[in-house]
């Protein structure tokens, strides 16, 4: 079973994935814990699309996060995609939380040595998600065959519905 959770900053991802995991004890991926080297630092665009190959070459996984440019590469090989759709205001005062809950300190779902701070630019980014990336998404899932699941949660009771089912048989 391969699982892709995408959607918005602060939209529950890296939980849900967690939740997930602990259910049903599928390898847990956190792309931005493969992403970033200590402090923040970027690979290549080749490192980076040889790193989601390879880790999507795996028999079982749950995998979150969105990362555009190799988002294609997991949704061809995925069996469930999961678009967390929330609201922008959910979104911002999560991340807002987060900021403030783990400042300067590594969260698990995140890389070794990046440390939680605050940066502009990514809230202007989580505020705006909705506008220009979603719209993408929504494309994305539509062109995907009949094959692949997709399911779109719009809110925490939806979540807490799909947390009850059995996904690996569904």
């Amino acid at each position: 079973m391969k699982i892709m959770i995408i959607g918005s900053c602060g939209a529950g991802k890296s939980t849900l994935a967690r939740q997930l995991h602990e259910k049903n004890g599928i390898e847990l991926i956190h792309l931005d814990k493969e992403y970033f080297a200590p402090n923040w630092v970027e690979p290549t665009k080749e490192d980076w699309s040889k790193t989601v190959e390879s880790l999507i070459q795996k028999p079982n996984w749950i995998i979150d996060g969105n990362y555009g440019g190799t988002m294609d590469m997991r949704l061809n090989t995925a069996d469930k995609i999961i678009f967390l759709n929330r609201s922008r205001w959910l979104c911002l005062y999560r991340v807002i939380k987060r900021i403030i809950m783990n400042y300067g300190k590594s969260r698990p779902d995140a890389a070794e040595g990046c440390n939680e701070r605050f940066d502009w630019n990514f809230l202007v980014y989580t505020f705006h998600f909705n506008d220009f990336k979603r719209p993408k998404i929504f494309d994305r899932l539509s062109k995907l065959p009949s094959s692949k699941e997709v399911i779109i949660l719009k809110s925490n009771n939806d979540v807490k519905q799909f947390l009850q089912h059995d996904i690996t048989t569904s």
